[in-house]
């Protein structure tokens, strides 16, 4: 008995010891299928994937504009089966061309909603450590959208199983992992967006169809692809499409917006590479461009929170000066050091909102850039204040109700459109504010007007109205467009 105790015990130490350093150890998200899915051994690892890569560039003499990349669906079985597709990323990636990975990958084992992000510090995989970047840790701090989960750590193979390939291909970068379950694809979506720049690639992990006869997987894997290089989100709801697919909702969403064009490089089934014809399972390498000839999104107007919420407090001070009331002079003295500051010194187009419990009180501002920032801030908050005509005066006894929003304008760009239909696919939802014109008629709307008019046909018909135009001019008419991004502040 004493034996068998013993004997339990130990074994019980055995299966400890392979959950702490298969999952997470210490700080460190340690490789769980490295020598099941891949090589656990370096120079193996590092030489099969080369073989791979150089095998796939060698398919095709095809390769693209690498400084327009901005994403990669990925697959992530085991690379017997589908490396030589996953491969096709060596047409579109070279080493330090990205700082930081979004990798967003789907939940096979424990089932949850939303996303899970890993508490280390980095990513472990034969090949070395990858450092989670900062990010990572921000989003986090969202727990209505992200969490943490041991159990995922310690049995998802989605993201882990891509990383050997970036890591062969683009040398160090820094992560932000997030495996996601289904719902709220949306409300992930925003609040990766801002965190894509021009130095940071977001990454699609996913298999396509599963298990069905090599004809039929083929046929739904190419409805599939076809789906997602029309940017058409809605049929990937179809059964067994693919199983990253709330993943790639999400990445088809930011193409839409940032005019991503998607370009097929590879497509195969487990039964092109070692698997039975029986039952396939199906891989896709598709790479993001941004397209030529429409506008970038704009880096925002630059001022840190901190600068932003002086530039609330510049408003607030104007405000109540405006109506008799003085300021505490401590307040007043540290504002007017803040001010010293050069960036407030640059010319600026801005707008000032003003809302009262939750609903519009005011809003005017500049399109154009002619005052430097304090000046152009304190004429707005007067003018909204007491010149916008929908509104009465502010009185005194409003100010305790009134909130302060400031948005700064970056400068419009013309769109170029060829018809009402292009129109609708060229404007972002979100991120551009519009200007509409034809002759003395114009009218704008901020990004932040999208939240309540979310609909792209319903925001310019409402727009050309404001312009006095009729609702469907933007269809029947050649309108001038031009389009613009805000950084805003609150109170």
């Amino acid at each position: 008995m004493l034996f068998l105790r013993l004997t339990l015990l130990f074994s019980s130490l055995i299966v400890l010891c392979f959950v702490i350093t298969s999952g997470v150890a210490g700080d460190i998200r340690n490789p769980v299928w490295a020598g099941k899915f891949y090589s656990a051994e370096p120079k193996k690892l590092d030489a099969q994937i080369s073989r791979l890569c150089d095998q796939a560039v060698s398919e095709s003499s095809l390769l693209f504009d690498q400084g327009s990349l901005k994403a990669l669906i990925l697959p992530h079985a085991g690379y017997l089966y589908s490396g030589r597709t996953a491969a096709h990323a060596a047409r579109v990636l070279q080493k330090g061309m990205f700082d930081k990975v979004i990798l967003i990958g789907p939940d096979h084992n424990v089932g949850f909603e939303g996303g899970v992000i890993s508490a280390v510090s980095a990513y472990q995989t034969p090949l070395g450590d990858i450092p989670l970047h900062p990010d990572a840790g921000r989003l986090l701090k969202n727990k209505d959208l992200f969490q943490t989960n041991s159990v995922s750590d310690e049995s998802e193979h989605s993201l882990e199983v891509v990383l050997p390939f970036l890591q062969h291909l683009l040398g160090q970068f820094s992560l932000v992992p997030i495996v996601l379950g289904p719902g709220r694809t949306q409300a992930v979506g925003e609040a990766i967006s801002p965190l894509l720049d021009a130095r940071t690639l977001l990454v699609i992990s996913s298999d396509l169809s599963h298990y069905l006869s090599y004809a039929a997987a083929k046929k739904q894997d190419l409805s599939t692809v076809e789906a997602i290089l029309n940017l058409d989100a809605t049929r990937l709801d179809k059964k067994n499409s693919a199983c990253g697919q709330y993943g790639i909702q999400i990445l088809i969403g930011l193409a839409r917006q940032q005019h991503w064009k998607p370009v097929l490089l590879n497509y195969s089934n487990s039964g092109d590479t070692a698997g039975q014809k029986e039952r396939v399972v199906g891989y896709g390498a598709i790479a993001f461009f941004q397209e030529k000839d429409t506008p970038v999104l704009h880096k925002s107007a630059g001022l840190t929170d901190k600068q932003g919420q002086v530039i609330v407090q510049l408003a607030r001070q104007t405000l109540l000066k405006s109506l008799g009331e003085s300021p505490d002079p401590a307040d007043e003295k540290l504002l007017a050091k803040n001010l010293q500051d050069e960036v407030f010194k640059n010319k600026r187009a801005t707008f000032v909102t003003l809302n009262s419990h939750g609903n519009l009180r005011g809003c005017i501002g500049s399109l154009s850039a002619r005052r430097t920032l304090v000046e152009d801030v304190r004429a707005n908050v007067l003018h909204v204040a007491y010149r916008d005509s929908r509104f009465n005066p502010l009185q005194k006894e409003e100010l305790n109700r009134i909130s302060i929003e400031v948005s700064i304008l970056t400068p419009p760009v013309t769109l170029k459109y060829t018809g009402p239909a292009d129109l609708l696919r060229k404007l972002r939802p979100h991120i551009d504010g519009v200007i509409l014109r034809r002759g003395i008629h114009s009218s704008t709307y901020l990004p932040q007007v999208w939240e309540q008019l979310a609909d792209a046909e319903q925001f310019l018909s409402r727009l050309c109205l404001k312009a006095n135009l009729p609702s469907d001019a933007w269809r029947t008419e050649k309108l001038e467009v031009q389009v613009y991004q805000v950084q805003h502040f609150n109170e």
